[in-house]
């Protein structure tokens, strides 16, 4: 069960109606009272759904996984924008990056090619952007890993894909059932049957 967000908007309120040629990745700081990880998508806002349980823990158990095994020059972080182009403006679920793209503590993006990893949850609202349109949009941008995380009887299957330069697409270069164990983009290995350690799968 979760709250009702509050965003102070009275009956009156009327939501940002877009320009002509849609919104752009910089309008995202200055639009007033957007929903908490709104995103923008070929210059459409696009509003997550409510958060399912099993995706708050997903994202836990690899962003701690992944923060505790990268090396000393990286750093995973979740839910930051990266600032694709004009008018793509995604929020991935996970990010690994340089500790050295770190702009200070106002940051609300990264350059795509600051990003070593991108990790997609699937939620039932993002299946389509998070199989199709953004590793195609992630790939073109040149960032070398992805990741996209599906729910399976409770818990995550990882698939795991590797860009190849000669055509800017991914390759899927494993999936992973319980145990994720990868070489790339640093020697990673990580139990996710550790995801409902402390409650049931319910």
């Amino acid at each position: 069960m979760s709250a009702a967000r509050e965003y102070g908007l009275d009956d009156q309120y009327e939501w940002p109606r877009p320009p002509a040629d849609g919104w752009t990745a910089d309008d995202l700081d200055r639009l007033p009272n957007l929903p908490p990880h709104t995103e923008l998508i070929d210059g459409s806002l696009v509003f997550m759904s409510p958060q399912t349980r099993f995706h708050a823990r997903a994202m836990r158990l690899l962003e701690n996984a992944l923060m505790d095994q990268a090396p000393e020059h990286l750093e995973a972080i979740r839910e930051m924008t990266i600032k694709l182009d004009r008018r793509n403006r995604p929020e991935p679920d996970v990010l690994v990056v340089p500790v050295e793209a770190d702009t200070g503590p106002g940051q609300t993006w990264f350059r795509p090619e600051d990003v070593v990893l991108a990790v997609e949850v699937v939620s039932a609202d993002s299946l389509e952007r998070d199989r199709e349109v953004k590793p195609r949009k992630y790939a073109r941008a040149g960032m070398p890993h992805y990741w996209r995380v599906e729910e399976n009887d409770g818990l995550p299957v990882v698939y795991v894909y590797e860009i190849d330069p000669a055509t800017a697409s991914y390759g899927l270069t494993g999936i992973h059932h319980k145990q994720l164990k990868v070489e790339h983009p640093f020697p990673l290995e990580i139990d996710l049957t550790a995801i409902d350690r402390r409650g049931p799968r319910a």
